[in-house]
């Protein structure tokens, strides 16, 4: 079974930055799709950014233009660059990787949180 945990976490000043990364416990080659998803207080989650194995990425609408998704099979990590971090951004980041072979898997880490204020 994969195990991702997440790293990076932490509290910033609106405007700043912070580096989320995310280390699976297998060869990323092998998870179809990697991802990042939030989820803020009485809000449900919702997606950040997710990466496939070929390179290719989506943004929230929220997010695009000041948040970037990348992956680094060598280090088996997915990384969440942050930037211009707004109040809005706060919430518990979760890292996501998906198996799309059939049966489909899916796993979770266990969060880490991200605090931005004003």
């Amino acid at each position: 079974q994969v195990q991702l945990v997440e790293s990076g976490g932490g509290l910033a000043q609106a405007g700043g930055s912070l580096t989320l990364s995310c280390r699976a416990s297998e060869e990323i080659f092998s998870i179809n799709i990697l991802a990042w998803y939030r989820q803020a207080p009485g809000k449900q989650r919702e997606l950040v950014a997710s990466i496939s194995n070929s390179g290719r990425t989506n943004y929230g609408d929220s997010v695009k233009g000041r948040f970037a998704i990348s992956r680094d099979s060598a280090k088996n990590t997915v990384d969440l660059q942050m930037d211009s971090l707004e109040p809005e951004d706060t919430a518990v980041y979760y890292c996501h990787g998906r198996r799309t072979a059939y049966p489909s898997q899916e796993y979770w880490g266990q969060g880490t949180q991200v605090t931005v204020s004003s």
